[in-house]
């Protein structure tokens, strides 16, 4: 289990439940505010707005830390239903304050945010993630073959060699080279490996994309130029270790995912510039409904790619369909927008998320590998 997702998770919750305004109804009433000393009359002091139900039992403790994880009241099963078949309702109820009833849109966008990362530690590896193509244009694969042809030739003859004289370290070390450059040339052809899985060094399997990126980091294939010799030196040191390398960008990812929320504001305000009655802060709120609602898809399709691969297509095919009809719908509702206004706008909303997330994943890159 990955404990740093599971905390994250209910870090996030921890937080969502933070900036949620208190129900006021856990514990017992104490007749004056414990706060401040006003007398009180409801659920909360009309002085401080402290709750005036408190509590010290170890079972409302419990109870406060799962409401604040999982929001277990009735406005999560509210705002859920609404985001999912109704966004613009959602985003236009809350924009024009009829906000007691549903979860506020930062509060359930950490939660989901976190639960995504959560859900990809079980689903994904590092496998799924990187992988290294393999393809060879004509020229390179020949040349790979005739180098493959010399070095089992030399393989050949450093084992004769070494069984003649069984005592040589030398022989032994050398056969141990020839045979990682025979495996190595054999995975570069995409051929089964013909030789036992030599030893390496750095204790990285072959033919993994680790020991590959290891491999032309430190032979020099891969050139790192930002424009200054510190951050190249950084990036070429994060290369070398390459698990550490996708840990520390992982993390980035984790811990600047809401950067996305003021990356994408501007973009959507481009497309309302002449459209009086909105202000920047209404934008804000569609954004952070929309990142929500597309880390719930991604949940999903990861979900159902762990259980069968063939759900994990229809998950796919799932989220790219449902993305532009979902933000079709919000666009259409939150600004009460005819069928032709919302399309266009739709369509250039797409191509603004591909540059947002393209910049945004670039910065997340930059940040894990010269962090």
């Amino acid at each position: 289990m990955d404990i740093e997702a599971a905390g994250g998770v209910a870090t996030a919750g921890l937080i969502g439940g933070a900036l949620e305004k208190p129900t006021g109804h856990a514990g017992d009433a104490t007749g004056a505010c414990t706060d401040c000393g006003e007398p009180t009359s409801g659920n909360f002091c009309a002085n401080c707005g402290q709750p005036t139900h408190v509590h010290r039992s170890l079972l409302h403790l419990v109870e406060e830390v799962l409401h604040g994880v999982v929001h277990f009241d009735g406005r999560i099963w509210r705002t859920l239903p609404l985001l999912a078949f109704n966004p613009g309702r959602l985003t236009r109820e809350w924009i024009r304050g009829r906000r007691t009833r549903y979860v506020s849109p930062l509060a359930i966008f950490l939660f989901s945010v976190f639960l995504m990362f959560f859900v990809f530690s079980f689903t994904t590896s590092s496998d799924d993630l990187v992988k290294l193509d393999a393809t060879l244009p004509p020229a390179e694969r020949a040349e790979a073959t005739r180098e493959l042809a010399q070095a089992r030739e030399a393989l050949a003859e450093a084992r004769a060699a070494a069984e003649a004289q069984p005592t040589s370290s030398a022989l032994a070390v050398a056969v141990r080279a020839t045979e990682a450059s025979v495996a190595a040339l054999e995975r570069r052809l995409g051929m089964p490996v013909s030789v036992d899985n030599p030893d390496r060094a750095d204790g990285l399997e072959p033919g993994t994309w680790q020991a590959e990126l290891r491999d032309a980091a430190e032979s020099g294939n891969v050139s790192v130029n930002l424009g200054n010799e510190t951050l190249n030196k950084a990036v070429k040191k994060k290369l070398l270790n390459p698990d550490l390398a996708l840990y520390k960008i992982q993390q980035t990812l984790y811990k600047f995912s809401f950067l996305l929320i003021p990356m994408s504001i501007p973009f959507v305000a481009l497309l309302f510039l002449w459209k009086r009655g909105f202000t920047f802060y209404d934008h804000g709120v569609f954004v952070i409904y929309s990142l929500t609602a597309v880390s719930i898809l991604l949940i999903l399709t990861a979900l159902l790619g762990a259980i069968w691969s063939g759900f994990g297509v229809i998950g796919a095919l799932a989220f790219i369909l449902g993305l532009p009809v979902h933000m079709f719908a919000q666009l259409k509702g939150t600004y009460g927008l005819r069928w032709f206004s919302a399309l266009w706008r739709t369509v250039a909303l797409l191509l603004f998320c591909v540059l947002a997330s393209t910049l945004f994943l670039v910065a997340i890159i930059m940040l894990g590998l010269t962090g």
